[in-house]
Parts: structure tokens; sequence; C-alpha cells
């Protein structure tokens, strides 16, 4: 992976970014990577706001543009549009309904082969993460200090789909409550078509 992806990949995956706080994850110098934003920006890829972090001059952030998040991949979406839009044209609602109800069958049997002889749900969540990862999510797991497990989402590759069909978002969540068991309560926190950056779920044992 070269710089310039690298910085893509770090603005996807953590979010707005000063030059510097990249520079010291890349381990370059500032103007260093300075230089790869701006050829981003003039690229179309990177936008910049100004944000009052601290007294005195606001901090420059880097982020994604639309053309940014594009470059990662989404699974052919004008194609899975066109096929929703059939699907619901020939059969309905209720033929729509029996896609989603199908797909979480897939899912949900996948994910469970997966987490087979998982005792904790630690391990669970973890082999979970290995799924969606594998799956285009660019998933991460984090633990908190209250004993609880955030599942990140950093990109979305059904994104197209989930927004044409939000059934398919709210099947996800099915799935992973119950794949995940009754010992863990499972809720989304962060959802990227309600306008944040990510999907986040919060998985707190119970």
């Amino acid at each position: 992976m070269n710089t310039s992806d690298h910085i893509l990949f770090l603005l996807k995956t953590r979010g707005p970014s000063t030059a510097q706080q990249l520079a010291e994850r890349l381990q370059l110098t500032s103007m260093g990577v300075r230089r790869h934003l701006e050829l981003g920006q003039e690229k179309g890829l990177l936008l910049t706001e100004d944000r009052a972090d601290k007294v005195g001059r606001p901090a420059r952030y880097w982020l994604l543009s639309e053309a940014g998040h594009a470059r990662f991949p989404d699974r052919h979406s004008d194609l899975t549009v066109q096929l929703i839009t059939q699907v619901r044209t020939l059969f309905g609602e209720t033929g729509l309904d029996k896609l989603i109800t199908a797909r979480e069958t897939v899912s949900e049997a996948s994910y469970n082969a997966r987490m087979a002889g998982s005792k904790t749900l630690s391990h669970k969540v973890a082999k979970l993460v290995e799924a969606r990862d594998a799956e285009g999510y660019m998933a991460q797991m984090e633990k908190q200090q209250d004993g609880s497990f955030l599942l990140i989402e950093n990109h979305c590759p059904i994104c197209a789909a989930a927004t044409e069909c939000q059934g398919f978002c709210r099947s996800e969540l099915d799935v992973f409550r119950r794949t995940l068991g009754p010992g863990s309560n499972v809720e989304r926190v962060e959802h990227a078509l309600a306008g944040a950056r990510r999907c986040v779920y919060r998985i707190t044992p119970v």
C-alpha cells in the first residue's frame, strides 16, 4: 500500500484527522503528509474542515469526500439497486422480505460455523468481526472498560442496497443478536444511514 492509499485507509477507518496526526501514525514528516493530502484534494478525494479544538487558531482536519469513499469496494452497488427494484416490481414487498430472510439464513449459518466452539462472548465477537471484515466491512473490535464490546464497521459494502431497502440493516442487527445468543444485548449506537461516518454496535454481556 503506497502512502496516498494508506492515508485514505486511515481516514476511512479512523475518521477526520489532522496532517500531524496522520504523520505520527505513518511515521512521516508533516510536510510530506501534507503534499499527499493536497494531491488527494486536487483529485477530489479529500475535503477539509477547520475545528476549534483548543483556544487559538482552529485545527485543519482532513476527511474523505464522496469520491474518496467510493474508492473502497461497494459490491457493484448499481446492479444491486437494480435487482432490488426488479424484485420489488415483480414480487412486491413480500418477495423482497423473502429475499432478506434468505440472506439472513445464509449469513447466520456462516457466522454460527465460525463461532463453533467459542466458549466466551469475547471470542464470539472476535469471530463475528473476522467474518464481517472478510465480507468487506473493514470491521474492528474494541473492548470497553464496562466489559462491553464495540463492533465497528468502517465501511458498508452493501450501502446502496441498504439505502434502497432498509430491511437489510434491520436484518443484520437481528442476525447479530441471534448468533451471539441470549448471553448478550446488541444495540446499534452509530448508523451510517442515519448520517454517521460508520456503523457501530455495542455488545453487552447479560
